[in-house]
């Protein structure tokens, strides 16, 4: 397939703001699009060249590209940067550059999807001396083949920031109206509305008593995509044996799936309204999950966004290898971090962990985890999702030799007494731990979904988990550091939307610790109370010692600056990549933000390493909690 089709996908979604019209250029395309080339094309559609579960990354900033511009235009990088400081845009440089472009390769080739997906994918397997040349070489060639248009998304592809707002939703949309065989849709052209016909054979595999028979189509392809975490291997089952085949789907053992998710009980009465009576209570800790599978032998340890972090955990490699019985299973469970007194800790305590390359042997003593199993989909090639949860649990009772601060089972009440579960809730709390989760004894387990067959109950505000898109500059004390860091929740397209600025809640130096000031609405100038930093310098230096797991400004600016894609003098836009958890006192509608809303008060709690991007909080999710509050 020619790239310049795949592209006139990108200008179309990128000009309408509409669901339904992104559905259907997405779907023509795929429609034209052969078995061979859907991989690459579903991947490029994202601005990505790897699936989710597969962590490689292209290893380019902002002036490695501006190097390849440069070497494919004939123009000096500082040319290009400045350019780059008047659009903020590189893809528009990219645009503005090849179309003028002063220097033509005399053997420029037509550019092809396979051509670009393969030539991004060298990209990631580069690395050590030379890397960079070699690098921007690559992206070079392809930018001196390629039209103005092409260029700016073979750019925006490489810093991964795509500008057209394809999610995952509309993806799935896509498949469902272009390769559901039996399904005809009927789409008006105006991006408003459609209707559709399903076949004799489709309407068997829905209920009779279905309102929308559309929906259970689109969740049967949903489920099977949170299993195989792959849109191609959909579309490729689709195509072979229809409908049917995606029923069939099973976990594989040694490739992860989503997790399940559990929305917030407002108390315990609620609680038991949502999952029933009796239920099952579990503490509910303050880790990160932990999907652990084992295959011949062989422990394999993923996170929530589905990365792979077995070298990082051997003490939970052995836990698991020494405890559990069984050859062939998958763990659901959490792991928290404990002191020398066996205190459990926060998990920004043990974060680091999940990307820690080296000394791992090491700073696994120093930050030792205990494994909360509390679920298990699969054992011995059975697929376990659709057994109820108690029997479940059982299963897993006689499978694990529970070890102290190495690997147990979550601690668990079943009542359907509200007063002993408020008290299983309290005790929790003393405990040290978030609050509890509650259980449908029958549910099953649904990957990626928040389903009523569970619930969490915390005491607090829910906090959000949200993704920094840009920072400005510190000034004074805060020279040198990103200091204000504007923050974005999503839509269902993967649309980031902004919902303010936070820059309380971090530290400096162990020595000193100034909380910051925010022009967000609701956040207190350096004129009023909230923001006033004491004097004492012992006292700042006690507050900083009793709180040395906090986020630094140091460590922000680090970790933001190799994902910079457009610069200024006063600060920066960056790849969102970074995920921080927020509280805040409310929040507010706004039509400052593109959100609709702003938060009072935020407070950076810590950086999420175990939450990407599709994990942070939706629009809808916090409009939920908008009017909950009220």
């Amino acid at each position: 397939m020619d790239y310049k089709k795949l592209v006139e996908v990108y200008e179309n979604i990128s000009k309408t703001s509409k669901r339904l019209s992104k559905t259907y250029y997405v779907s023509e395309l795929l429609k034209k699009t052969k078995d061979d080339e859907i991989e690459k094309v579903l991947l490029l559609l994202n601005g990505r060249i790897h699936p989710a579960w597969d962590k490689s990354d292209m290893g380019v900033a902002a002036k490695l590209v501006i190097k390849a511009l440069a070497l494919a235009s004939g123009l000096s990088s500082d040319k290009v940067e400045k350019e780059w400081k008047k659009t903020g845009d590189l893809g528009i440089v990219a645009y503005n550059l090849m179309q003028n472009k002063k220097q033509a390769t005399l053997f420029s080739e037509k550019l092809s999807v396979e051509k670009v997906f393969a030539d991004l994918r060298k990209l990631s397997k580069i690395s050590g001396h030379g890397a960079v040349d070699t690098k921007t070489k690559i992206i070079s060639g392809l930018l001196s083949s390629a039209s103005n248009v092409e260029a700016q998304y073979i750019v925006r592809t490489v810093l991964e920031d795509m500008r057209v707002g394809i999610g995952d939703g509309t993806v799935r949309d896509s498949i469902v109206w272009s390769s559901v065989e039996g399904l005809k849709i009927n789409y008006d052209g105006d991006g408003n509305k459609f209707d559709y016909e399903l076949s004799d054979d489709l309407l068997q595999l829905v209920p009779e008593d279905s309102k929308n028979k559309y929906a259970n189509i689109v969740e049967i392809i949903q489920d099977a995509y949170n299993i195989t975490n792959e849109f191609a291997e959909v579309v490729q089952i689709l195509r072979k044996d229809g409908v049917n085949g995606l029923l069939k789907v099973d976990v594989s053992v040694g490739k992860p799936i989503k997790v399940m998710l559990y929305p917030k009980a407002k108390d315990m009465e609620d609680a038991f309204r949502i999952v029933g009576k009796p239920a099952a209570f579990e503490y509910k800790y303050d880790g990160f999950r932990i999907q652990a599978h084992k295959k011949n032998g062989k422990v394999m340890l993923f996170t929530r966004r589905l990365e792979n972090v077995t070298n990082q955990f051997p003490d939970i490699v052995k836990a698991i290898s020494e405890n559990v019985k069984g050859d062939d299973f998958i763990l659901d469970s959490e792991a928290v971090g404990f002191d020398k007194n066996g205190k459990y800790l926060p998990f920004q305590s043990i974060s680091q962990r999940i990307k820690r390359k080296y000394d791992i042997e090491r700073v696994a003593k120093e930050y030792p985890v205990e494994l909360n199993v509390f679920d298990i989909l699969a054992k011995e090639g059975k697929n376990l999702l659709k057994m109820g949860f108690l029997k479940r649990r059982k299963l897993i009772e006689c499978m694990i030799k529970e070890e102290d601060k190495k690997i147990i089972l979550a601690r668990q009440l079943i009542t359907d007494d509200i007063e002993k579960a408020l008290d299983f809730y309290q005790e929790a709390l003393k405990a040290g731990e978030e609050g509890v989760m509650g259980k449908n004894l029958e549910g099953i387990y649904k990957p990626g979904a928040r389903v009523g067959y569970g619930v969490k109950l915390k005491p607090t505000m829910e906090n959000l988990d949200l993704v920094i898109v840009g920072a400005e500059w510190g000034k004074g004390k805060r020279s040198g550091w990103l200091s204000s860091f504007h923050i974005a929740c999503r839509d269902d397209d993967g649309n980031l939307l902004d919902i303010g600025k936070v820059g309380t809640g971090i530290k400096e130096l162990v020595q000193e610790v100034i909380e910051d000031s925010s022009d967000a609405e609701g956040v207190p100038n350096k004129d009023s109370d909230e923001s006033k930093v004491e004097d004492s310098s012992e006292e700042k230096v006690e507050v900083a010692k009793e709180d040395n797991n906090r986020v630094t400004f140091t460590q922000l600016t680090e970790l933001l600056k190799p994902l910079v894609i457009e610069e200024d003098n006063n600060g920066v836009k960056v790849k969102p990549e970074i995920v921080i958890e927020i509280s805040y006192e409310e929040i507010q509608k706004s039509s400052k933000y593109s959100s609709g809303y702003a938060l009072r008060f935020p407070r950076v709690l810590r950086i999420r390493e175990d939450r990407a991007v599709i994990d942070i909080s939706t629009i809808d999710f916090i409009e939920d909690l908008y009017f909950e509050q009220k």
